[in-house]
């Protein structure tokens, strides 16, 4: 019996940003990460379509993403990477991973582990809340809740680490 040889996959490249058509119509990666380093990204559930959350990637977090199949992202309140789920075990799963037209917005459908929730919040997504718009809340400057129960309880989940929110 034949072993099987270990195949190591290509490192991942960005290409630099030579020509729109490059960008726009090319097979070539050439994100366009911010100024400080930064692309935005839109996470949505690859079932429902559900909007979870939208972050940031820096060119790390990207790579992680693309080499290990779950979500990583950079958290601009603290400063570090982040591997979505590695603290509270709902971990999102990569099913695609689309960049938009001009390459500067990442779009990730997930499949979330666990109860599904992405929202340190403790809900399943962090759009939880809605703005009323026209006549749906005249006079009425209050946000109203989507979701009426939490996933999961945050303390629970995450202990004493620091809330990522800043103020």
């Amino acid at each position: 019996m034949m072993k099987e040889s270990s195949q190591t996959k290509p490192p991942v490249v960005f290409h630099t940003r030579e020509s729109i058509e490059q960008v726009e119509e090319g097979r070539q990666l050439a994100p366009k990460f911010d100024d400080q380093g930064l692309i935005v990204c839109v996470t949505q559930d690859a079932s429902s379509g559900q909007i979870l959350m939208v972050g940031y990637m820096n060119a790390e977090a990207l790579t992680r993403t693309i080499e290990t199949g779950e979500a990583h992202y950079w958290s601009r309140s603290r400063q570090v990477l982040w591997h979505k789920g590695a603290t509270s075990g709902l971990v999102q799963h990569v099913e695609e991973l689309l960049i938009d037209d001009d390459q500067d917005a990442i779009w990730l459908r997930v499949k979330v582990s666990g109860s599904g929730a992405s929202c340190h919040v403790g809900y399943r997504s962090c759009f939880y809340r809605k703005i009323p718009i026209a006549n749906e809340g005249r006079g009425c400057q209050h946000l109203i809740y989507t979701e009426v129960e939490k996933t999961f309880d945050p303390k629970e989940v995450y202990g004493d680490v620091p809330n990522p929110t800043r103020l």
